[in-house]
């Protein structure tokens, strides 16, 4: 009968994420949201994501996932790097009721390390990616 201490302790405090609605598939092509100088990634690849046979991995607003630069310069272009989504169309409901959504999808670029390539973010950054991602944080000029 020791098995409920084992269940209530099941969700842990570290790497909470509250449920946002996966809208954005592979494949889905992003704005860069950052000053790297790439213009449009495209999503190849969610990190950490455990799916079902035949569905698409998606990913939703603070996921990190894996792109390719589509359109930007050419040492940019073609090459594969790690980015956080900041923004998606898709509404995001909070838990006091209110439904945001932005008038496009965004990511920003991150090194391996989880430091942002860029040195600054253009547009506003959800409030969820914010504060799963602090390094994203700081460089926001407006959080959502």
């Amino acid at each position: 009968m020791a098995g409920k201490s084992r269940a209530v302790s099941a969700k842990g405090v570290e790497e909470f994420k509250p449920h946002i609605t996966r809208a954005i598939p592979v494949y889905a092509n992003l704005v860069c949201a950052d000053n790297t100088g790439a213009k449009i990634v495209q999503v190849i690849q969610v990190n950490k994501y455990k799916g079902r046979l035949s569905r698409y991995p998606a990913a939703s607003v603070g996921d990190l996932v894996t792109v390719v630069v589509k359109k930007g310069p050419p040492e940019l272009r073609k090459q594969i790097f790690g980015a956080v989504i900041v923004r998606q169309k898709y509404p995001i409901r909070r838990p006091n009721g209110l439904r945001i959504c932005f008038e496009d999808n965004a990511a920003i670029l991150i090194t391996p390390e989880g430091d942002v390539k860029g040195t600054d973010i253009k547009g506003p950054v959800a409030a969820e990616a914010a504060e799963r991602w602090p390094r994203i944080a700081n460089l926001a000029s407006m959080i959502v």
